[in-house]
């Protein structure tokens, strides 16, 4: 090697033996969107380092992590400038499969990163597409199972997985591949309490083993300790970067100045939200809404004479074991419970989704069973995306009506502020107005049961604090809301009632605090 390769391979900004990522001058503007996502941004991560990625919604931190595994520009068209390196090589010139043994990524959704139907499938998909030998598959299969503690995970559906569940094997499927870089896209969206402090042993044991981790987060009171640098991004440009200790001397104002969620949660919120194995008398509300024999399991065998063998049950075979339930109108109560427990199943059988749950609902001297149960409940989904139907919005309110209203719809939309995008694309909408889209379909449906499953999940507190206003709101007008939430600060923001599941029953109900 000639000196003058040398002095020009120690000048250059990538001869850094230490960095592992360096991203330059970067822009970057999707293809139809209206606004660059990222502008101007420039940063190194050394290897080895675990970096936090904080900003309100839509601030770019997503963008910054399709930059380094390669999705922008290989999957997201737009435009782009600037460079991008990772491990030496130049995204824009490296293939998706060139960067898979080198960047692993887990996603908000983890359902968008599943190519298996079963659990032990999906852990070990990665190793068999590289081609590797059966006995380092089977090598790294119980070895990952055995770091991250899964092993009552395996043999499973991942059909019949909770959002956590299916968070936990994304992590698995991402781990056997031995990356250098993990990147987590809002990994805790779906998580419980419980489930949260396993997930940071995992990081903690990646960080251990030397890996290089980014962190993209709304939650930060669980990772806070892991980070060694906090990169804050707000519309688009890194605007602050902390060290650790920096970060975590922060005044609260300054946490609510940056539209961050709380760095502390309070013990009282963990003791609610993992609840205890008492079974307390179940209240009663004169003018109430009264459930009766909600049973539910996705073993289909447990059917035959169902009515029956539920009854007799000591609910270990069942999802859903809900012999009687009273819930007060016009409240918005909170459904509570670890990962996995019922609380989606509970919803879902609410509104009919699951078909061989029998229950009946009394209201207002009226039953409602079966397909009837449909006339009084609605249900916003996790990902509203599975219920958007039409091409535009007023058409998707009109479309829940019986009685196509066109007043009454504009009325919704006004209320919503949704008016000015009444002629738009469901689907171009973002994440939170696509979801007072949902909502907007269930006033316009008169439901007066309205269930959400995990609304704020991925949401910034600015945007929490906007979801639980309108719940408040719903609740005000008269409407029963039920909302399936790990969120503590949105317990505290707008729920009247705690109702605690544990392993499909309901173990408590009562008024908040």
């Amino acid at each position: 090697m000639t000196i003058t390769s040398i002095v020009y391979l120690v000048a250059h900004p990538l001869y850094q033996m230490e960095n592992i990522i360096d991203i330059k001058n970067v822009y970057h503007h999707y293809k139809g969107a209206a606004d660059e996502s990222i502008k101007d941004v420039s940063l190194s991560i050394n290897k080895g380092e675990t970096i936090l990625l904080c900003g309100a919604s839509g601030s770019g931190k997503t963008s910054i992590i399709r930059l380094i595994n390669g999705l922008i520009p290989h999957y997201y068209k737009g435009e782009l400038s600037g460079e991008v390196f990772v491990d030496g090589r130049d995204v824009s010139k490296t293939e998706l499969y060139d960067l898979a043994g080198i960047v692993g990524t887990v996603f908000q959704n983890p359902r968008s990163q599943f190519f298996s139907v079963d659990t032990d499938g999906e852990i070990v998909f990665g190793p068999e597409n590289i081609g590797l030998e059966p006995k380092e598959i089977q090598r790294r299969k119980d070895l990952i199972v055995d770091e991250m503690g899964i092993e009552e995970l395996l043999n499973r559906s991942l059909f019949e997985l909770s959002g956590g569940e299916k968070q936990r094997i994304a992590c698995a499927s991402v781990a056997a591949l031995l990356p250098e870089i993990i990147l987590l896209d809002e990994p805790s969206s779906n998580l419980d309490f419980e489930a949260m402090d396993r997930l940071r042993d995992i990081i903690k044991i990646w960080k251990d083993e030397g890996k290089t981790i980014i962190i993209s987060e709304h939650r930060l009171w669980y990772v806070k300790d892991l980070a060694d640098r906090v990169i804050y991004m707000d519309e688009g440009y890194i605007k602050h970067e902390w060290k650790k200790d920096e970060f975590i001397s922060l005044k609260d104002e300054d946490i609510r100045k940056h539209k961050l969620r709380p760095l502390e949660v309070e013990d009282e919120f963990i003791g609610i939200f993992s609840g205890d194995d008492k079974v307390y008398e179940p209240l009663r509300f004169e003018d109430g809404i009264d459930f009766h024999d909600f049973y539910f399991s996705y073993n289909q065998k447990t059917y035959i004479l169902w009515k029956k063998r539920f009854k007799e049950s000591d609910g270990d075979a069942l999802q859903l074991n809900i012999p009687f339930l009273s819930l007060p109108k016009g409240k918005v109560i909170a459904v509570i419970g670890r990962n996995g427990t019922g609380k989606s199943t509970f919803l879902r059988c609410i509104c009919g989704l699951e078909k061989d749950c029998k229950g009946t609902i009394e209201t207002d001297g009226k039953v409602y069973k079966g397909n009837q149960r449909i006339k009084l409940s609605y249900m916003v989904m996790q990902d509203v995306n599975h219920q958007l139907f039409t091409d535009s919005v007023e058409a998707e309110v009109l479309l829940s009506m019986e009685d196509k209203n066109e007043e009454r719809c504009m009325e919704i939309l006004d209320n919503l502020g949704l008016h000015e995008y009444k002629d738009k694309h469901p689907m171009a909408l973002s994440g939170g107005q696509k979801q007072r889209v949902a909502i907007a379909s269930a006033i316009g449906a008169g439901a007066k049961l309205l269930l959400f499953d995990e609304p704020t999940s991925g949401l910034d507190f600015t945007h929490m604090e906007k979801v639980g206003a309108l719940l408040k709101k719903l609740a005000d007008e008269g409407n029963t809301v039920l909302v399936s939430t790990h969120d503590s600060e949105l317990l505290n923001i707008c729920c009247d009632y705690e109702m605690y599941i544990k392993h499909g029953r309901v173990m408590y109900l009562r008024k908040k605090g």
